[in-house]
């Protein structure tokens, strides 16, 4: 069992790998972060997150690679390849063929509604989207956001298993005398082919001040910049679809691109911890032009 300061340790390399998928991510630089001995590091990381590194990031890469390849039809494959972490063509068609079993030239024009998503798994979400399908999206504002600082718990799955994270922060806020009224969730994971049980959600609290005792409970700056901001309300089930939909159309038609940087939503009723399980939340997809 991974003890706390272990989690801390490899939270900290999970952040830097998310924060910039295209830097030279080796084994020895990750180790350096986490303050181990290379062989230490790899043993640990795969006790904390169930995988070694080198998975972890070519799989991140890859499904970040899959979303620009999606979304941006226009921009050429190698320099989707080289944002995502890539030093070539061929390495990235191979990596991206033997993970998603097609090319990425494949990938970008195939029909999707003939995949298995990976939401069928969970029959109260696979009804949502049923459900939504139709659904008209709000109108999204677009707003600069500055970097914001958090308190965190990272999740694996989307389920509500996501509310024990939920639970962990509002005890360590209540033990800190931490105010718990801005609640964040990150989501790193498009739910149309990562499965559920993969997909990387981040339970934060916005913090004003650092701290300093980290264990299961870290900090990191969620970046800012330019975000799409759209209005949703409804109950557990329902946000994935509408994050689809936004991911599937309006993106591609918005004439944005989404960055590489977790979207992430503000909750106002945040589902995992309301009775009714209902949420009214504002999502922030990050986009440049």
């Amino acid at each position: 069992m991974p003890t706390a300061q272990q989690i801390s340790r490899i939270n900290d390399v999970v952040y830097e790998i998310h924060r910039d998928t295209s830097a030279e991510l080796s084994g020895r630089f990750l180790a350096s972060i986490a303050a181990y001995s290379e062989q230490h590091f790899h043993r640990t990381f795969h006790a904390v997150v169930g995988e070694s590194v080198h998975h972890y990031v070519r799989r991140t890469r890859l499904e970040q690679a899959a979303n620009q390849l999606m979304f941006d039809l226009k921009r050429p494959i190698i320099e989707v390849a080289e944002q995502c972490g890539f030093s070539s063509l061929s390495s990235f068609s191979k990596a991206f063929k033997a993970h998603f079993e097609m090319t990425p030239g494949r990938w970008r024009t195939y029909d999707r509604s003939k995949m298995s998503a990976s939401y069928s798994t969970d029959p109260e979400i696979e009804a949502a989207y049923k459900r939504l399908q139709t659904a008209i999206l709000p109108i999204p504002n677009l707003v600069e956001l500055p970097d914001r600082p958090v308190a965190y718990v990272r999740h694996l799955g989307y389920s509500r298993s996501i509310r024990q994270s939920w639970q962990t922060l509002k005890v360590w806020a209540a033990a800190e005398g931490r105010p718990f009224d801005m609640q964040l969730g990150l989501h790193h994971s498009n739910p149309a082919w990562v499965s559920l049980e993969k997909c990387r959600y981040v339970a934060c609290l916005a913090i004003d001040t650092p701290v300093l005792r980290r264990g299961l409970v870290n900090s990191m700056r969620i970046p800012g910049g330019l975000h799409a901001a759209f209005d949703l309300t409804g109950g557990y089930g329902e946000l994935l679809p509408y994050i689809s939909k936004i991911l599937d159309h309006w993106l591609p038609a918005s004439g944005f691109r989404a960055k590489t940087t977790p979207a992430f939503v503000h909750y106002r009723k945040n589902q995992f911890l309301e009775q009714d399980e209902h949420f009214d939340l504002t999502f922030y997809l990050p986009i440049n032009v």
